[in-house]
C-alpha cells in the first residue's frame, strides 16, 4: 500500500484533527499570543507546562504542546486525564485542570476556542493564480490577488474584489459584483447579484436564479419576469446546495453576518436581517421579512408575506403562517408559543390515557 493511502489509525478510531493534507496550518504561538487572540485569562500550569503551542486537539488525544477545550460538565473525567498543555474553559472549571495543564479561562469558552482554532487553521489565502482553463469575459475587473480555479466562468462586466477566490467550475454571471476576500467554492453559480466583503458560498450554492413567479392564463401558466437582484451583505455565509432566488420587483436581501446552512431555500423578495441563522432544509417563502438575530431551525417552513421580529426563534419542523413577534419562541404547525404547544401535547396525552383506561 502506498504512503498516501495508508493511515496510522484503524477504521472507527479517533483521528487527530487538522490533517495537514487537508487543512492549512499556522503557528506555533506563544501563550501571550493565544491569550490576546482568545480574549481569555491565562492561568499557568501548577507544575511546569509549555509556553509555546503548535495546534489544537480534543481532550483525549491532545499532547503537551496542544490546546484543548471544555464547555460541558459531562466531559470533566476527560479533563482529569488529559495530556493537553492548555485547556480553554469557563471559570467554573478553572480549578479542575491537571497540574501539568494550563488554563485559558473565559466567560465565553466556545468563542475563545473558535478564535484559537482559527489562529492555528486560518482559511487559506488566495494564491492569485488564474487557471488557464478559466473563461474570463470582456471588461471583467479582477482585483489584486484574485484566484480563479479550473474551468470557472466569469461573465462580461463582472467585478471581483481583491483577495477573493473563485473555485473550480464556478459560474459568475454577467455584471455580478463580488467584494473583497470572498470565497466562492466549487460549482457555485451566481447571477443577478451583488456580494459584499468576506462572503462565503459553499459548493453548489445557487444565487440569483429566477424566483418562483407566474400568473395563470387561459392556456396555463405564464412566467412573470423576475427583475430584482440578490444582495448578500458583508460576512454572509451560504451553505452547500442552498438556493436564494432573485427578487421580482425588489431585491432579495441577506443581512450582514447571517449564516445559512446547507439545503435551504429562500424565495424572491425575502429580506433577512443581520446575523440571522437558518438551519438545514428550512424554506422561507417570497416577500417574508426576518428581523435581526432571528433563528430558523431545521425543516421549518415560512409562508410568504409575513414578518418575523428581532431575536425570534422558530423551532424545528415549524409551520409559520402568520407574523411572529420580536423575541418570541414558536414551535409546531401551525406555529404557536413553546408553552402553549407543550401544554397542548400534555393535554392530548392525558385524553389519550383516559380513553385507553376506559376502553
Amino acid at each position: 500500500m502506498s504512503e498516501v493511502s495508508s493511515f496510522s489509525e484503524q477504521p472507527g478510531q479517533d483521528t487527530r484533527p487538522g490533517d495537514p493534507r487537508f487543512f492549512h496550518r499556522s503557528g506555533p504561538f506563544t501563550v501571550e499570543q493565544l491569550a490576546e487572540v482568545s480574549g481569555a485569562d491565562f492561568a499557568p500550569a501548577k507544575a511546569g507546562g509549555k509556553s509555546l503551542f503548535r495546534g489544537v486537539a480534543p481532550l483525549h488525544v491532545a499532547g503537551p504542546d496542544e490546546v484543548s477545550f471544555l464547555d460541558n460538565r459531562r466531559y470533566l473525567p476527560l479533563l482529569a486525564e488529559t495530556r493537553a498543555g492548555a485547556v480553554i474553559l469557563g471559570p467554573a472549571f478553572a480549578d479542575k485542570c491537571p497540574e501539568a495543564t494550563a488554563a485559558f479561562v473565559s466567560k465565553s469558552p466556545y468563542l475563545a476556542w473558535a478564535r484559537v482554532a482559527s489562529a492555528f487553521h486560518p482559511a487559506p489565502p488566495s494564491t492569485g493564480f488564474c487557471h488557464p482553463s478559466a473563461v474570463i469575459g470582456k471588461n471583467v475587473a479582477l482585483g489584486e490577488n484574485v484566484q480563479v480555479g479550473p474551468c470557472a466562468v466569469i461573465g462580461d462586466g463582472a467585478h471581483i474584489g481583491a483577495g477573493s477566490i473563485i473555485g473550480a467550475h464556478a459560474s459568475i454571471g454577467q455584471s455580478v459584483e463580488i467584494g473583497e476576500r470572498c470565497r466562492i467554492h466549487d460549482h457555485v453559480t451566481v447571477s443577478h447579484a451583488r456580494l459584499g466583503e468576506r462572503v462565503t458560498l459553499f459548493p453548489g450554492a445557487r444565487i440569483g436564479q429566477d424566483g418562483f413567479g407566474f400568473a395563470v392564463g387561459p392556456a396555463g401558466f405564464e412566467t412573470v419576469p423576475q427583475l430584482g437582484l440578490v444582495v448578500l451583505e458583508d460576512g454572509v455565509e451560504i451553505g452547500a446546495n442552498s438556493t436564494i432566488d432573485r427578487g421580482s420587483m425588489k431585491d432579495t436581501v441577506i443581512g450582514a453576518g447571517t449564516r445559512i446552512d446547507n439545503l435551504v431555500q429562500i424565495g424572491h423578495n425575502a429580506r433577512l436581517g443581520r446575523c440571522c441563522i437558518v438551519v438545514s432544509q428550512a424554506g422561507i417563502s417570497g416577500s417574508t421579512e426576518l428581523g435581526d438575530f432571528v433563528t430558523i431551525a431545521a425543516q421549518a417552513g415560512l409562508i410568504g408575506h409575513i414578518k418575523i421580529g428581532d431575536k425570534a426563534r422558530v423551532g424545528a419542523q415549524c409551520g409559520v403562517m402568520s407574523d411572529v413577534e420580536a423575541g418570541a419562541d414558536v414551535i409546531g404547525s401551525p406555529a404557536m408559543p413553546f408553552r402553549e404547544f407543550f401544554r397542548n401535547v400534555a393535554t392530548l396525552r392525558k385524553l389519550s390515557a383516559r380513553k385507553t383506561e376506559s376502553s
